[in-house]
């Protein structure tokens, strides 16, 4: 299965990406990496991995229909199978997203269906849950709505700070987003209509993960 990541900024979802490949965590190919952002780190680390890395500047193009239609063209001429959005800070329109309909996923920093869009670990303390995570999930043109396919927790702990919160919940998405890969590239999870399915069966709710050391506050 061929795959193909849009990125944007540093890409540490990327580089767990590429370390799963290259470990056979994922029997699948990263065929390429585009960036709407040409100094993005991503791309560095798609180069060092042997990996294309392409620019596609959102900022030359007249408009977001044309700026896609570029991108479209591209994932199409590597015939691109699943498309991954890795910290990819672009809206991308219906257009885009019906013409791949089932071929690209997403992980986003919340258990969702909760705290939708951005800032979600302010969002979390500011509300006092008592857990936070992330989500995979396949991309529709609703922000943030499609099937989810699994989660990450973590506990929520009394000294928590936005920072500390973002730096634990990149710990749960290395792991989370190559393992949800690695079922997609043996077959095991497709999209049918709105709703995803794992083996064949039905995903009611997302496969959850209790990351066992995270769970825990340390007093």
């Amino acid at each position: 299965m061929r795959f193909a990541v849009l990125a944007s900024g540093n890409g540490s979802n990327l580089q767990a990406m590429i370390d799963a490949v290259q470990q056979g965590r994922i029997q699948a190919e990263l065929v390429g990496v585009i960036s709407n952002i040409p100094d993005a780190y991503a791309l560095q680390r798609a180069k060092d991995a042997g990996i294309r890395a392409l620019v596609v500047d959102h900022r030359q193009f007249a408009d977001r229909d044309a700026f896609e239609a570029e991108m479209i063209a591209v994932l199409l001429n590597w015939q691109v199978d699943v498309i991954v959005l890795a910290g990819f800070m672009r809206v991308l329109t219906a257009n885009f997203v019906n013409r791949f309909s089932g071929q690209l996923i997403n992980i986003h920093p919340s258990l969702l269906p909760a705290y939708k869009g951005l800032n979600t670990h302010q969002r979390v303390l500011n509300t006092g849950d008592r857990f936070h995570g992330c989500t995979v999930h396949f991309v529709t043109a609703e922000l943030d709505s499609g099937a989810a396919i699994a989660q990450s927790v973590l506990q929520v702990c009394p000294q928590d700070n936005v920072q500390s919160l973002k730096a634990k919940i990149h710990v749960l998405e290395h792991e989370l987003y190559p393992r949800i890969m690695g079922w997609i590239a043996a077959g095991r999870v497709a999209l049918l209509g709105n709703q995803a399915y794992l083996d064949g069966q039905p995903l009611l709710e997302p496969v959850r993960f209790m990351h066992e050391q995270l769970m825990r506050c340390i007093k």
